[in-house]
């Protein structure tokens, strides 16, 4: 079984979500009535193919866009009626933003790259913490020139689980490693959701990785086809690549 079976309380809660995105007279639909939660402390694998909507999704959840129509509640507080000051707040104090590409400033250490965050978070852990629990502690004095892509990820993902967020959205992660360094960088975002009890959730095209998932939402079309609890959750040393 799952280490952390919801339901738990919802961290996040979307309702009648919809985007389209418009040029000109053209109309793009990019989500349609998109309707979900997010449980607190469970690992989400939101799996769909490129174009699906799975990453405007996951731009909403996580403040940086806003969607047509619809609601996201993040505990009692809907994004969509707050301004841009209020989701800035909220993307800075609650969600950590892991991407396919790293955006690690090339003229800071990874100790450096950390505390970009921990200085203006409110309660952060420290950047030696965060490069620890993703097996960093050897690799902090290194520049991202001098460090694997793996290890840059790590670095990344050290960065945004340095606030403690509540929320940890991760684009395609490990989109740009092959299989046995993807596998690495699953295991730091397992690692953080078992210890830190973060609400994470994992956008992907490779099916193979919603097998470490708590729960799976196929995204298609702008919409939710299907979701599915893992019964037989596996560690990511464990999938089949």
């Amino acid at each position: 079984m799952s280490d952390h079976a919801p339901p738990g309380k919802p961290t996040i809660q979307a309702r009648g979500l919809s985007k389209i995105y418009r040029t000109g007279e053209l109309e793009v639909s990019a989500l349609q009535h998109v309707d979900f939660d997010l449980f607190e402390g469970e690992l989400v694998v939101l799996l769909g193919a490129s174009g699906s909507g799975k990453s405007t999704l996951l731009n909403i959840l996580g403040g940086l866009d806003r969607p047509t129509t619809g609601s996201v509640m993040f505990h009692e507080q809907n994004l969509a009626d707050m301004n841009d000051k209020d989701l800035t707040l909220y993307r800075r104090d609650h969600v950590g933003f892991v991407f396919q590409f790293y955006n690690l400033v090339a003229s800071l250490t990874a100790r450096e790259n950390v505390e970009l965050v921990t200085e203006i978070a409110p309660n952060p852990m420290t950047a030696d913490e965060a490069l620890g629990m993703v097996g960093l502690a050897q690799r902090m004095d290194h520049f991202p020139a001098e460090l694997s892509g793996g290890e840059q990820q790590r670095v990344a993902i050290a960065r945004a689980i340095a606030k403690r967020p509540g929320i940890l959205m991760c684009d395609e992660p490990t989109g740009a490693l092959d299989s046995k360094t993807g596998i690495l960088v699953l295991e730091a975002i397992a690692q953080t959701n078992r210890e830190l009890g973060t609400t994470t959730a994992v956008i992907t095209h490779n099916a193979v990785i919603a097998d470490m998932a708590d729960r799976v939402i196929v995204i298609g079309d702008g919409r939710v086809q299907e979701m599915r609890e893992n019964t037989t959750k596996k560690q990511p040393g464990e999938l089949s690549w």
